[in-house]
């Protein structure tokens, strides 16, 4: 693998790490910082973009500043102490906050009071309004709680009730942010772009890796661990979230993946609790902020680990029906956790040289005086232990630290494993050529390759860490992910 210092482009933000929620979260006390451990667990991420909406949204959300009951049967009500609760997290964690105004029942006047509630609670961490989830899925009765509008709906009315909405919204805040159409249908997002709404301030997409809920052809995009990281996932991510990037720089608007996961498909637990999905989480995440997105969140809820959302990178860990206020995290999570390291970075040219289903991306940060290289090593623990990797750096650069996650499979479940930022050992193995690099460079992990000491499966050779040459040379374990914080000097 070769490192670079050459700039190529977009740069990772502490908004390109983010968590979605169902909206009825908003009404859960435990969002205060005094009555969980959420804020602990969000900080872990750096400064994560917060999310509020989902399918709750529009079917079981009710906004209300008056103590009214709910007016069509939602089922849970948010008021404005909900929204003071949330502006207390947001300043433990330093978040960016999003949040959806209900088009499910038409109402605009309770909307704007909702949105106006929110833009004076919660002041600058809010960057966005939703007016709506996926509208353009308003008719589909499969939804819970079924459709929220008749046959004759299209995005033609979508843009009239849109248009409505931000009026009402801005004759009371007038520079409040609207973001739209949170759908993954480009001719929805032509819509949102094309629609006579004042302030937009971004295209917002909907996303899922894996849809085709009855497949099970690997590769493909079933609701199977290995199509998660099969590299037929990044050809489908390249594509799927260059239609938003096409769409959102023909309007001039950044491109926000406000929702998005492992899996759109129901009861795929399994799948979503795998190792594999630490690996995709890090890689999906930074793979996208390659090609653009500036905002990401995956859409989790404050669910039971047993019996919850499956996708969800934070469970509650109580017996169903119960409630814990020490949430557990996911290993999607976990993966997420080793890209702070790089937040504030720009990306520079990295290549990979073999070394078979491995990537690798590298920022430069601190005026040139910081480089992170983050790997991922997806081929299978289980099968190949890991891989000899020989990293060509820049000049003058050294590991100041690596850290880790990694499974003893791809297909493990509930085991991911982490080992935290610590400087390289004394002695680091190293299976390869002594000598020269060789051509598997790429990646896998185990700083301490504590997961794999003889990695490639032969005998481990002399020359492993910094040679002479400026080369690292290590062993990394497979079904992992490593990030090397190299300094200069």
């Amino acid at each position: 693998m070769t490192a670079s210092t050459d700039k190529t482009g977009p740069g990772l933000t502490a908004d390109n790490v983010g968590v979605s929620f169902e909206a009825t979260d908003l009404a859960d006390p435990r969002l205060d910082p005094a009555q969980s451990n959420l804020d602990e667990q969000l900080k872990s991420l750096g400064s994560p973009a917060l999310r509020f909406g989902g399918n709750a949204l529009d079917r079981r959300t009710f906004w209300t500043s008056k103590g009214e009951k709910p007016k069509h049967g939602e089922k849970v009500t948010v008021a404005p102490d909900d929204l003071k609760r949330l502006k207390k997290l947001v300043d433990a964690t330093g978040s960016s906050v999003t949040i959806g105004v209900p088009l499910g029942t038409y109402d605009p006047k309770r909307g704007a009071d909702m949105a106006a509630h929110a833009v004076d609670i919660l002041g600058g961490s809010l960057v966005g309004l939703a007016i709506g989830n996926e509208p353009n899925g308003y008719t589909v009765k499969d939804v819970p709680s079924g459709a929220v509008r008749g046959k004759g709906w299209n995005k033609d009315k979508y843009v009239e009730q849109l248009e409505v909405y931000a009026k009402a919204i801005h004759a009371k805040r007038p520079d409040a942010p609207i973001i739209g159409p949170d759908v993954y249908d480009g001719a929805w997002m032509e819509a949102f772009a094309g629609s006579g709404v004042e302030h937009k301030k971004a295209i917002s997409q909907h996303w899922y890796q894996l849809y085709e809920c009855d497949s099970s052809q690997v590769p493909g995009r079933g609701p199977q661990a290995a199509n998660l990281i099969d590299p037929l996932a990044k050809k489908a991510a390249k594509k799927n979230l260059g239609i938003g990037k096409s769409k959102a720089d023909a309007a001039d608007l950044p491109l926000w993946l406000e929702e998005t996961g492992p899996t759109s498909c129901p009861g795929t637990n399994d799948t979503s609790l795998t190792n594999a999905s630490a690996l995709w989480a890090a890689d999906y995440t930074m793979y996208a902020a390659t090609l653009g997105v500036e905002r990401m969140a995956m859409h989790s809820m404050l669910g039971a680990c047993n019996g919850g959302a499956p996708m969800s990178l934070i469970c509650d860990p109580a017996d169903h029906g119960d409630r814990s206020k020490e949430f557990q995290v996911r290993p999607n999570l976990l993966g997420l956790r080793l890209l702070v390291p790089s937040v504030g970075g720009h990306f520079t040219w990295t290549s990979v040289s073999g070394g078979g289903n491995m990537s690798a991306y590298t920022v430069v940060k601190n005026d040139g005086r910081t480089l992170v290289t983050t790997v991922i090593n997806a081929n299978d623990a289980a099968s190949v232990g890991g891989n000899p990797v020989t990293v060509s750096m820049p000049s003058g650069f050294s590991v100041s630290s690596a850290s880790q996650v990694f499974g003893e499979s791809n297909d493990v479940k509930s085991a991911t494993q982490v080992v935290p930022a610590n400087p390289l050992p004394d002695e680091v193995p190293f299976s390869g050529a002594a000598s020269e690099p060789t051509e598997s460079g790429g990646a896998s992990a185990s700083p301490s390759v504590s997961s794999s000491p003889n990695a490639s499966g032969g005998q481990a050779v002399q020359g492993g860490g910094m040679g002479d040459d400026g080369k690292l040379r290590i062993d990394l374990a497979g079904s992992s992910v490593t990030v090397f914080v190299l300094t200069r000097g």
